[in-house]
């Protein structure tokens, strides 16, 4: 390469080849000159966009400058394109033309997915917490149709990563591969049974071995609560009943057809009418669990999706 030809490809006055953006103006840029085209007017151009004159000026100087043209002449009559100004000017129209057009595409984008909301949530977060933060949300978003999908802490995982869901709700002691996570509430587990149960008459707290070896009325593997459990104790005897409801898991329980672990959230009701009895418990870690909103990593809620993590969090 000679001397002439590095120094042409290394002048600072050039854009970098290769590089659109450097080379063609902002759309800023060119829907002043369209303004200025159809007012023949700087000033009114600048009003018009809602900028001072002089910034006006400078945003054609510096276009002027990038493409290497001059645009416009100037003059205490008024401004007024020159002969490249306006063959500019028209290119520009039609590239400010097709900005409009990928604009109302994008916002078209936008209001559907903003028209609705695909929720999965674990059960007890289902049940219990869900109702009052969508009851929030249709207050914030009356035109959003939002849609539940209620399973166990792994069935959530799989809907979001499968792209069933804008949004989950899991009850595990981790987060799920592929997945995001921020917590939003924090629960615990206690020991219930029916009044009938032979443990509510026991003098002692029970023992963590004893619950531990008891065919107990659980959740199905899965499902947070049991993978809370299983840790905490180190394992589980064979349950007594498998369900795949807390609300089931919660009646069974009433019955008196065994003991169970269950959410603090969920049994309120059943311990305030004494239907079902808390038995205390000894010799194990606190059975508490972080109660997590979930995402595909590296995607960050938008929308609807946004503004109910926004009302879990006020929550």
């Amino acid at each position: 390469m000679s001397s002439k030809e590095r120094s042409e490809s290394t002048d600072p006055t050039q854009p970098p080849p290769g590089m659109l953006a450097h080379r063609v103006p902002d759309l800023g840029a060119l829907e002043l000159l369209l303004a200025v085209a159809r007012l023949g007017s700087l000033g009114a151009a600048a009003r018009e966009l809602g900028i001072t004159q002089p910034a006006a000026s400078s945003r054609i100087r510096s276009m002027e400058r990038q493409l290497g043209l001059a645009l416009v002449d100037r003059s205490p009559r008024g401004s007024r394109l020159t002969a490249t100004g306006a063959l500019v000017t028209d290119w520009a129209r039609r590239v400010v033309e097709a900005a409009e057009e990928f604009d109302a595409g994008a916002q078209a984008l936008r209001d559907r997915r903003d028209s609705r909301l695909r929720v999965a949530a674990s059960m007890t977060i289902a049940e219990y917490l869900l109702p009052r933060w969508l009851i929030a949300l249709r207050a914030a978003r009356p035109d959003t149709a939002v849609s539940l999908l209620a399973g166990n802490s792994a069935a959530v995982a799989e809907r979001l990563l499968a792209g069933e869901a804008d949004l989950g709700f899991v009850e595990g002691l981790s987060v799920p591969a592929g997945l995001d996570a921020t917590v939003i509430a924090h629960d615990h587990l206690i020991v219930v049974a029916a009044p009938s149960h032979p443990w509510v008459r026991r003098r002692r707290p029970l023992a963590a071995e004893e619950l531990a070896a008891t065919p107990l009325i659980l959740r199905e593997e899965g499902s947070g609560t049991r993978q809370v459990l299983d840790a905490a104790l180190g394992g589980l005897a064979r349950p007594l009943i498998e369900l795949s409801s807390t609300t089931a898991v919660k009646a069974a329980a009433v019955s008196g057809a065994g003991p169970s672990v269950l959410s603090e959230l969920a049994v309120g009701e059943e311990l305030s009418a004494r239907r079902l009895v808390r038995i205390p418990l000894e010799g194990a870690p606190p059975l508490a669990r972080d109660l997590r909103a979930v995402w595909p990593s590296g995607h960050l809620p938008v929308g609807p999706a946004r503004d109910l993590l926004g009302l879990t969090r006020s929550a």
